[in-house]
């Protein structure tokens, strides 16, 4: 698992599975988000199982599944204040990091989006969804 940085804070991965939680709790991170849709492939590990996990590590679970049909989802305001609590970490995964970095980007405030586009784009996310909100 590699854990990209948007900011102190924040971090963003690819997939995960239930056996990465501890390892996201030692690095500091206090709450997960799940932005990946249950069933999008195979392989991938069921929401539940990833709570389970998470709950069992001491970190708080939030299952928050994005796609193009439904980004940026109907609470960005509750993800908003989750990206912005300094105080408990996040880590945000989907299926390699873009939707977790589009959705951070589109809970920014109009005055720090451009920052937060542009900090994204650079560590090497497309960040057209996040454009277009």
């Amino acid at each position: 698992m590699q854990i990209i940085s948007l900011t102190d804070s924040v971090g963003v991965a690819g997939q995960v599975q239930p056996a990465d939680m501890p390892a996201i709790a030692e690095a500091g991170y206090k709450v997960v988000i799940n932005n990946r849709p249950d069933g999008e492939a195979p392989d991938q590990p069921r929401s539940e199982e990833l709570a389970a996990a998470a709950t069992a590590a001491g970190l708080e679970y939030h299952y928050y599944p994005l796609n193009a049909m439904n980004y940026p989802g109907d609470d960005t305001e509750a993800m908003a204040a989750l990206f912005n609590d300094d105080s408990r970490p996040v880590f945000a995964f989907c299926r390699s990091g873009t939707r977790s970095s589009n959705l951070w980007i589109s809970t920014r405030s109009a005055d720090a989006r451009d920052a937060a586009q542009r900090r994204a784009s650079g560590l090497g996310f497309d960040i057209s969804m996040s454009m277009q909100r």
